[in-house]
């Protein structure tokens, strides 16, 4: 099974998405710059990642870790620098979580034409900024991109255009290959 197929389940994560969920916040981690991993657990049916917070009960859930994570690197930037910035990533983090965590293929064309219609004259997903939104989306989105055939990436061109520049984006991308996005386009000898 690939990963792209274990993160399109029938709704439940199969081992292979957890682990995805798992390496996502170890990649955060380390862009962060975090000297100390953390060890991470799970619970429940759907294998919600838990961090054991020795500060207090534990932080469940991807986006409530994550958003933790960015407290404790001490770069509150990435979770918007207004309160309409920080809104807006709060909403993509929960599209994150609520349309990508239990995607099935019927869904895939969907959330595809949603996200590059609202790329379309955006460089990010919250304004004119890089956040902690643009992160996460790009590790749940990836296995959807990889499975594409160039034609159909070229489809959506403006969530490929976003894509590439957050596979690019330093630090980024850490356990995931790179994506060929857009071909090289051959032009006629018309155009020569």
């Amino acid at each position: 099974m690939s990963q792209s197929e274990a993160g399109r389940g029938a709704g439940l994560p199969t081992p292979l998405s957890l682990n995805m969920a798992l390496r996502e916040l170890s990649s955060l981690e380390k862009y962060l710059g975090l000297k100390k991993p953390n060890k991470y657990s799970t619970q429940g049916e759907k294998k919600v990642p838990v961090l054991q917070n020795s500060n207090g009960p534990p932080l469940v859930g991807l986006v409530t870790i994550a958003c933790c994570l960015v407290k404790d690197a001490k770069r509150s930037e990435l979770l918007g620098d207004s309160a309409e910035s920080r809104a807006v990533v709060q909403q993509w983090l929960e599209y994150r979580v609520t349309r990508l965590n239990n995607l099935t293929k019927d869904d895939v064309k969907t959330i595809l034409k949603e996200l590059n219609l609202y790329l379309q004259d955006k460089a990010y997903l919250a304004e004119n900024q890089f956040t902690l939104a643009d992160i996460l989306m790009y590790y749940g989105i990836q296995p959807l991109i990889v499975d594409l055939a160039i034609q159909e990436k070229e489809q959506y061109v403006n969530l490929t255009r976003w894509f590439d520049h957050m596979q690019h984006y330093p630090g980024v991308r850490r356990h995931l290959p790179p994506v060929v996005v857009l071909r090289n386009r051959i032009y006629t000898s018309r155009h020569h």
